[in-house]
C-alpha cells in the first residue's frame, strides 16, 4: 500500500507538470509574434482586391523591415500561408472569408465608413498557428487599420517627411485586443498643397523628382502615404502657375486610384479642372459663362468624362480663373442667375458620365468671397450637395450652416486655412496658427454638424506638419477634443512619440510658448505691413519705453525658447536632429530671429532719436538677425543628406518684410556725455523727470536707463541721496567704449517694510550724478487702494487691465453659460457664449451674466473701456457677434464684433487676433465700479478690458498683467 500510494502521487505530479506545459506552449491569442527568435511572420493579402491592399502590405514589411532588419514575405496566396500570418483583406472578401465568417463581424460595423477591424485567430487551418487579421469595411479602412499598426510598433506617419528615425528592436510582438474601430468623424478630409511657389515645387523639381521636373507621380505617391497615415483621404492638390495641372501628368491620376485617394479641387476649381495651367485663353476665349457658354461646357465635360473611374468630389459652381469673382456679370441678381443655370448644367455633365443618380455623387459648393454674397443673395443649391463654409485665411470660420441647413441631405464642411497667400498679408513661411485657434473652430463646425468636408489648406507641407496633424486627427475624431486640455496632450503624445517622453513635456511648453508668441502677432506680419498692394515696413506697436519694455519682454520670450531649444538638443542623439530642426527648432529660432530684426530695428531708430550710441549697436543685431536667418534656412536645406534641398524659402513672395532692413540714423544734436531715459517718463511742473506711481505693497519695479551719448568716449554716473526705502539694483557706473561698456538698465523698487519705518511718505526722489551735471527723479506713491484685498483689480497710472476669466460672478441661466476656455487668446483663458446652438438673446434680463469689480483713484467723465474679443466670425450667415454691456447703473449698451469682408477694421483683427471695441464709460466717484457683461449671441470668445483713464487714446500692443495690488 506504502509504494501504491507514493506511485499514485508520482503520477499526479507527471500530470500536472504535463498540464502546467501544455498551458505554457499554448498560443497566447493577445499576443502576435511579428518577429522574435522563434517567429518570422508573413503579410498575406488578396490579390484579385484593390491595389491598396498591395500597397499597404508591402509598406508595413518595410515598416517591420525598419524596425527589426528583418523584411516579411508579402504573399497573395493562402496556400504559401503558415506560421504566424498578418492577413490584410476587406471584410467582405474572399481571403478575410478563410479567417471568419461574416456573422462573426458586428451587424453594424460591416456597413461604416472607412473602418477596420483586428482579429486574432489561433490555428486558423494547420499550416497557420496564428492570424492577426487587419479587415476593413473598405481598402481605406484596411489602410488605415495597418498603419494603426505601423504607429503602434513605433514607425510615425511622418517617418520620412519630417525624417522622424524609428527605434530599433530585436523583437516584434503586437499586443493588440481584438477591436472594432469607430467610423471616421468627418467623411473626406484632407490637404490643400497652395502656394507651391517657394517650397514643394521647387524641391520636387530639383531635388526628389527631377525627371519630371515638377510636383508629379513620385511625389504624389509619397503625399498619398502620409494622408494615409494620418487617417485622410482627400487631396486637392498643387495649382499654381509653377506647377501643371494635376491631370497633365497621366501617373498622378494613377497613383491616386491606387491609393484609393479622393480627388478634389479648390473652390476657384470647379469639375476638377485647373483653370489656372488648362484654361487657354487663346485657344478657348474669355472663361466666361454668359458670353462663352459652349466652350466652357466642352472644357467641363472632357474632364467629367475621363474621370468616370476615380474617387473624386467635384467643385461646383463658377468662379474667375485666378481665384476671383466670376467674369462677366455685372449684378449680383444676374451672378445668382447665371450660377444657378451652371450648377444645373454641371449636374447634367456628372449625371451623363458619373452616375444617373447625381445625389450619390460627392459634390461641393465652396460658400468662399463672392460666392457668399450670392447664397444669401437666393443661390439655388441643390439640397445633395456639401456646403463647404469657410475661414476667413486666418482661421477664423466665416459662417456655418444654420439648423435648417444642418438637414441638408449633402451636409457642410470647411476649408480651412494654416498657410495663406494674400491681403492684408501672408504667412506662407512658418507654421503660425495656434492649435488651441484651431480646435475652438473646428469644434465649432463639428458640433454644428458641418462634418461632411474638413479640406486644411497646408501650403508646402513643410514646416505646416504639427497642425496637419492636428486638423486630421480631429476630423478623425473629434469627440477626442472636446475637452481644451487634450491640445497639450495631443502635443505631449505627438513630440514624444518622436522625442521620446523625456522630453515631451518640454517641448510641448516650448511649441505652446511660440504659437503663444505667435498669436501675439505671426512673425510674417512684424513689419507691420500689408500686402495687395505691398506696403513697405513700419516700426511695430511694440513701446520700448512703457508696459516695461514691451520690445525687451518679447525678445526676452523668444530668447528663452532658443535657450531650451539648445539644452534640449545638446541632449539628442545625433539620429534625431534632422527632424528636431525641421519640427521644432527651426520654427523657434526662425521666429525669433525674425522678431529679433524688426525689434532691434525699432530700437536702433528710437535710440539714435536720443542721441544714444547703443543705437549702433542694435542696428548691427538687426542685421545680424536677417543673417541668422539666411544660415539657419540653409542649414535646413542641408539636412539629411541634401534631402530638403530647396523646401525651404525664409522669403517667399520676397515681400518687404523678409528683407534685411535699411536702417539710417538722423541724430540729435547734443552736447551731453552720459543720458537718461525713464519708463513712462513724466514732467512735473518742476521739471522733475518723475517715475510711474507706485501703489502700496506692490512688488512692481520700473526702469531708469543711463547711457553714453554718441558723441562720448567714457563718463560716469552715480545715484546719490537715495531714501533707505527706495531699492535700486545698481548705484553707479564707468562707461567706457573701448569696454563696450555704455549704458545701463536700473530697477528701482519700494521696501514696504522700510518706507512704513520712514512715516509713509506719499513722495520721496533722487538724484543721477551724470559727469559734471546732475538729474533729479520724482517718486509717487498712492495709499489709493488701502484695504483691498491682493487680487482686487485696480486702476494704476491710469490704466485698469482686468483679464475676462476672472469675473467675480458667472450667472448662467438654463442652458445658457459663460465657460472657461483655456489656452486661447492674448490672456491664454478667454470666456464662451455657449451652448453653440442657441438662439440670440435680445433682453438682457434674460442673458447669462458676467460680473467685473474695478475700483479706481480718477475722476473722468469720458473714460475709456477698451473690450477685447477673439476677432470669430457670426455662426452663421444671419448671425451677430454681440455682447450687451453696462458699466455701473448706466444705460446698457450693444457692442458687436461683426466685420464686415475684407475691410480696414478686419485686416486689423486678424493682424492682431484681437476684435476691439471701445465705449466711454464716466467715472463720478472714486472707489468700486462695476462691469456686467450680458451674452447675446453665442459664441463669442472675450479676452480682456482695459480700462483707460489717462486721457489718451493710447493702448499697449502687449497684453499687460492685469492690474492687481501685488502684481509686478
Amino acid at each position: 500500500m506504502k509504494y501504491k500510494f507514493w506511485f499514485l502521487l508520482f503520477i499526479s505530479f507527471l500530470g500536472l507538470n504535463a498540464c502546467k506545459n501544455l498551458h505554457a506552449n499554448k498560443p497566447d491569442k493577445n499576443k502576435f509574434e511579428i518577429f522574435n527568435a522563434t517567429y518570422k511572420s508573413v503579410i498575406l493579402y488578396g490579390k484579385s482586391k484593390a491595389d491598396l491592399d498591395s500597397i499597404v502590405a508591402h509598406l508595413l514589411a518595410d515598416d517591420i523591415f525598419k524596425i527589426s532588419g528583418y523584411r516579411p514575405e508579402v504573399i497573395s496566396s493562402i496556400n504559401k500561408a503558415k506560421g504566424n500570418v498578418i492577413v490584410i483583406g476587406e471584410v467582405e472578401s474572399d481571403l478575410v472569408g478563410h479567417f471568419f465568417e461574416k456573422a462573426e463581424i458586428n451587424s453594424n460595423f460591416e456597413n461604416q465608413w472607412e473602418s477596420y477591424c483586428y482579429k486574432t485567430i489561433l490555428n486558423p487551418n494547420d499550416k497557420i498557428e496564428k492570424a492577426f487579421v487587419v479587415a476593413g469595411t473598405d481598402p481605406r479602412g484596411t489602410a488605415y487599420g495597418i498603419f494603426n499598426i505601423s504607429k503602434q510598433m513605433g514607425v510615425s506617419p511622418w517617418y520620412w517627411w519630417a525624417d522622424v528615425p524609428i527605434e530599433k528592436q530585436e523583437e516584434l510582438i503586437l499586443t493588440q485586443a481584438d477591436l472594432y474601430s469607430k467610423e471616421p468623424t468627418v467623411k473626406y478630409r484632407g490637404i490643400f498643397l497652395n502656394d507651391e511657389d517657394w517650397g514643394l515645387q521647387p524641391w520636387a523639381a530639383k531635388t526628389f523628382e527631377p525627371e519630371t521636373g515638377d510636383i508629379g507621380p513620385k511625389t504624389y505617391a509619397k503625399i498619398f502615404e502620409l494622408l494615409l497615415r494620418l487617417n485622410a483621404n482627400t487631396i486637392w492638390p498643387a495649382m499654381h502657375p509653377s506647377t501643371k495641372a494635376f491631370f497633365h501628368y497621366p501617373k498622378n491620376v494613377q497613383v491616386a486610384k491606387a491609393y484609393n485617394i479622393v480627388i478634389g479641387t479648390s473652390h476657384a476649381e470647379p469639375m476638377l479642372r485647373n483653370n489656372v495651367d488648362e484654361w487657354n485663353k487663346t485657344e478657348y476665349g474669355d472663361f466666361n459663362y454668359k458670353s462663352n457658354k459652349e466652350k466652357v461646357y466642352h472644357y467641363w465635360e472632357e474632364r467629367v468624362r475621363e474621370t468616370q473611374n476615380i474617387d473624386a468630389i467635384y467643385t461646383m459652381g463658377m468662379r474667375g480663373v485666378h481665384d476671383s469673382g466670376m467674369e462677366g456679370v455685372i449684378s449680383k441678381d444676374e451672378a445668382v442667375s447665371i450660377l444657378n443655370g451652371i450648377i444645373e448644367d454641371q449636374r447634367k455633365l456628372l449625371k451623363q458620365y458619373i452616375n444617373k443618380k447625381v445625389e450619390e455623387v460627392p459634390q461641393g459648393l465652396t460658400v468662399y468671397k463672392e460666392v457668399l454674397d450670392l447664397y444669401k443673395n437666393g443661390l439655388e443649391v441643390p439640397d445633395d450637395i456639401t456646403l463647404v463654409w469657410t475661414d476667413d485665411n486666418y482661421g477664423y470660420i466665416r459662417a456655418l450652416s444654420n439648423a435648417e441647413e444642418q438637414k441638408r441631405a449633402g451636409g457642410g464642411g470647411v476649408y480651412y486655412h494654416a498657410s495663406y497667400w494674400g491681403r492684408p498679408h501672408d504667412y506662407l513661411w512658418l507654421s503660425s496658427t495656434n492649435p488651441y485657434l484651431i480646435r475652438t473652430e473646428m469644434l465649432k463646425a463639428y458640433n454644428l454638424n458641418n462634418k461632411n468636408i474638413w479640406i486644411l489648406n497646408v501650403g508646402d507641407i513643410k514646416p505646416i506638419e504639427y497642425n496637419t496633424q492636428l486638423f486630421l486627427d480631429m476630423a478623425y475624431d473629434s469627440e477626442k477634443f472636446q475637452n481644451p486640455e487634450s491640445i497639450t496632450e495631443h502635443q505631449k503624445e505627438f513630440y514624444g512619440a518622436i522625442f521620446g517622453s523625456d522630453f515631451s513635456e518640454s517641448i510641448t511648453k516650448i511649441r505652446n510658448e511660440y504659437f503663444q508668441l505667435a498669436f501675439e502677432r505671426r512673425p510674417e506680419f512684424m513689419g507691420w505691413s500689408q500686402t495687395e498692394p505691398t506696403t513697405p515696413i513700419f516700426n511695430t506697436a511694440y513701446n520700448m519705453f512703457s508696459n516695461a519694455d514691451e520690445i525687451e519682454k518679447r525678445i526676452t520670450a523668444y530668447e528663452n525658447l532658443e535657450n531650451q531649444v539648445e539644452t534640449i538638443e545638446s541632449k539628442l542623439t545625433e539620429d534625431l536632429k534632422s527632424a528636431f530642426t525641421q519640427l521644432v527648432s527651426y520654427p523657434v529660432r526662425g521666429a525669433s530671429n525674425m522678431n529679433k530684426k524688426f525689434l532691434y530695428r525699432d530700437k536702433a531708430l528710437a535710440y539714435a532719436k536720443q542721441a544714444r550710441l547703443s543705437a549702433e549697436k542694435y542696428k548691427f543685431l538687426s542685421n545680424q538677425a536677417y543673417q541668422n536667418i539666411v544660415e539657419l534656412t540653409e542649414n535646413y536645406n542641408e539636412l539629411s543628406s541634401g534631402k530638403w534641398n530647396g523646401i525651404m524659402d525664409m522669403k517667399p513672395r520676397s515681400l518687404p518684410v523678409f528683407d534685411n532692413p535699411e536702417i539710417e540714423f538722423k541724430w540729435p544734436e547734443s552736447d551731453q556725455t552720459i543720458g537718461i531715459s525713464i519708463e513712462d517718463t513724466l514732467k512735473t511742473f518742476e521739471g522733475l523727470k518723475r517715475l510711474p506711481t507706485f501703489y502700496v505693497n506692490d512688488s512692481i519695479k520700473y526702469f531708469i536707463d543711463i547711457f553714453l551719448e554718441k558723441n562720448a568716449k567714457e563718463d560716469t554716473w552715480q545715484i546719490k541721496h537715495l531714501p533707505n526705502w527706495l531699492k535700486v539694483t545698481k548705484t553707479s557706473g564707468n562707461f567706457n567704449i573701448s569696454k563696450d561698456y555704455i549704458e545701463d538698465r536700473i530697477y528701482v523698487s519700494i521696501n514696504w517694510d522700510n518706507w512704513k519705518k520712514a512715516g509713509e511718505p506719499n513722495s520721496g526722489s533722487f538724484t543721477i550724478q551724470k559727469g559734471s551735471s546732475e538729474e533729479s527723479v520724482q517718486i509717487l506713491i498712492s495709499k489709493s487702494y488701502d484695504g483691498l484685498n491682493p487680487n482686487d483689480i485696480v486702476e494704476k497710472n491710469g490704466f485698469a487691465v482686468v483679464y475676462a476669466e476672472n469675473f467675480s460672478e458667472n450667472t448662467s441661466l438654463d442652458t445658457l453659460n459663460w465657460k472657461r476656455l483655456e489656452g486661447l487668446g492674448h490672456s491664454n483663458s478667454v470666456m464662451q457664449a455657449l451652448p453653440l446652438s442657441a438662439a440670440s438673446i435680445l433682453n438682457h434680463e434674460n442673458a447669462p451674466l458676467l460680473k467685473y469689480e474695478v475700483f479706481t483713484e480718477t475722476l473722468n467723465d469720458t473714460a475709456l473701456l477698451n473690450l477685447t474679443a477673439i476677432p470669430t466670425h457670426p455662426l452663421n450667415t444671419d448671425g451677430d457677434v454681440r455682447i450687451a454691456v453696462q458699466w455701473n447703473n448706466n444705460p446698457i449698451e450693444i457692442v458687436s464684433f461683426k466685420t464686415r469682408g475684407r475691410s480696414a477694421t478686419w485686416k486689423q483683427y486678424v493682424l492682431s487676433n484681437k476684435a476691439s471695441k471701445q465705449i466711454t464709460v464716466p467715472l463720478t466717484t472714486k472707489g468700486e465700479q462695476t462691469l456686467k457683461i450680458y451674452m447675446m449671441d453665442p459664441g463669442v470668445l472675450l479676452d480682456y478690458f482695459v480700462l483707460n483713464t489717462s486721457g489718451s487714446n493710447y493702448m499697449p500692443y502687449k497684453l499687460p498683467n492685469e492690474t492687481m495690488i501685488g502684481n509686478n
